[in-house]
């Protein structure tokens, strides 16, 4: 083939090479974080293609498509989790009690949600009165009464970027009925403000940036559960009663000791908390200085600070001994001696 013959084959058949030029308008501001839904709500991305081919005479040159721009559309993805790592334990009739939730932004555009609570769920032994939701205003992860910011019904949540969270606190009322162990469920349900729907739902030009919103996975609202358990411990107070008489008997005559045995004991779950035993000395008898035992350890007649155990003489006398917070399954056992006045 001569020269003249093998450039009109090059000609006849131009080598073009094509290469994707992407220009993501973002990137001129720096390089986009990545987040869980992907490219941020907004991003235009832009791009054009370009051929390359050798001209006939020699050398080569290139020509450019046009350029096609997108904007990404917001997807609306939310998720909701207990942030307790287990059951909140209570005692019926208790208010303001806590439990605690993690709302995170799912989709890839900044979004406000709406809460909602569920208290009638099923599944559960109980149904807890949902008094309010709380938003952690000071992002501390703990409910602080006065200071967090009691949400209103049908209002946004503060707006959250991409993969952002926010801790949420339900707080209810127990009913007065449950037993121990008996426990009850609370959903707390967070929706997109900008709206929800089956997945691939569209909401034209309400997206961030300008674009759609589009409804994610979650239908935009998710939902999770959590539960009070009932920790009820029951305080019981055995008292009995041994005589030694003058004549080592056990009549009950002038001159004979009485040695009183108080037991209590807590039972359930939990504990009784602040328990205080007070027991009145008898009429016709005589309270037998330094006989108080706790545990069978000796225990001082003064409120000296040296133990929570005291003889008060004035008033009504009675033996008085504090015996804290009582866990369930525990007891304590209490001795003390009068004499019976000759």
């Amino acid at each position: 083939m001569t020269q003249k013959g093998k450039n009109a084959a090059t000609l006849a058949r131009p080598q073009i090479i094509v290469s994707t030029l992407g220009l993501v308008a973002a990137m001129a501001l720096g390089a986009s974080p990545a987040h869980a839904a992907g490219t941020v709500a907004g991003t235009d991305i832009t791009n054009k293609a370009t051929a390359t081919f050798d001209l006939p005479g020699g050398g080569t040159s290139s020509i450019d498509s046009n350029i096609v721009t997108l904007r990404v559309d917001e997807l609306l993805d939310v998720s909701v989790a207990s942030a307790d790592p287990g059951d909140v334990s209570t005692s019926p009739s208790a208010t303001n009690q806590v439990l605690k939730y993690t709302v995170t932004n799912a989709g890839n555009g900044s979004e406000a949600f709406k809460l909602t609570t569920i208290d009638t769920s099923g599944g559960d032994d109980f149904n807890p009165t949902v008094t309010s939701i709380v938003i952690d205003s000071n992002g501390n992860n703990a409910y602080d009464a006065g200071v967090d910011t009691v949400y209103v019904l049908g209002a946004d949540t503060p707006v959250l970027a991409p993969d952002e969270s926010l801790t949420v606190f339900v707080l209810s009322t127990i009913p007065a009925a449950p037993a121990n162990g008996d426990r009850g469920r609370v959903d707390l349900t967070a929706a997109a403000a900008t709206g929800t729907g089956s997945p691939g739902t569209t909401f034209a030009g309400a997206g961030q940036g300008g674009g759609d919103a589009i409804v994610g996975a979650t239908g935009a609202d998710g939902q999770d559960d959590g539960y009070y358990v009932i920790s009820a411990a029951t305080l019981s107070l055995v008292k009995s009663a041994t005589v030694v008489d003058p004549f080592n008997g056990t009549a009950q005559i002038p001159g004979s000791t009485i040695t009183y045995t108080l037991v209590a004991s807590a039972s359930g779950s939990g504990s009784v908390a602040n328990v205080v035993v007070n027991d009145n000395i008898p009429t016709g008898t005589t309270y037998q200085t330094g006989t108080i035992t706790l545990d069978g350890n000796a225990q001082t007649d003064a409120n000296d600070g040296t133990d929570d155990s005291q003889y008060v003489s004035t008033g009504t006398a009675h033996v008085s001994v504090g015996l804290g917070s009582l866990a369930a399954s525990s007891s304590h056992t209490i001795t003390f001696k009068v004499k019976i006045d000759q």
